[in-house]
């Protein structure tokens, strides 16, 4: 998967795919500062579905937008939010029912593609 704004550096051996999901209803930053030379940060909306290449061992900190400020919601290890070939079709299968119950319920606007990939 290429990232063309935030390389991962070249010494890294072990990348892996991962897959974040913003299921509250406020905008979200994404961002991993905890590898030398690679900072990665991203805005993830309602509902939006973030994935991304990073080394095994990075952390993503999901601050959560609110009025005029933001908070620390989590630190998550970047293997546990590991997609492969295997479970992905299910684990997709499985955000999109999501998605869908947060927008029937009123927590998430309701959009055509809830689960739409940014890289």
């Amino acid at each position: 998967m290429a990232q063309i704004i935030d390389p991962i550096p070249s010494d890294e051996s072990h990348r892996i795919v991962c897959c974040y999901v913003n299921a509250t209803s406020k905008i979200q930053i994404a961002r991993s500062s905890n590898i030398g030379n690679w900072y990665f940060e991203r805005v993830v909306f309602p509902g939006q579905r973030l994935v991304f290449e990073a080394p095994s061992q990075a952390v993503l900190e999901i601050h959560t937008g609110m009025m005029a400020s933001s908070i620390l919601s989590d630190n998550i290890p970047c293997d546990r939010l590991l997609m492969d070939e295997e479970n992905s079709s299910a684990f997709t299968g499985q955000l999109d029912v999501q998605a869908s119950e947060a927008a029937n319920e009123g927590l998430i606007p309701k959009h055509e593609n809830l689960t739409a990939a940014v890289s």
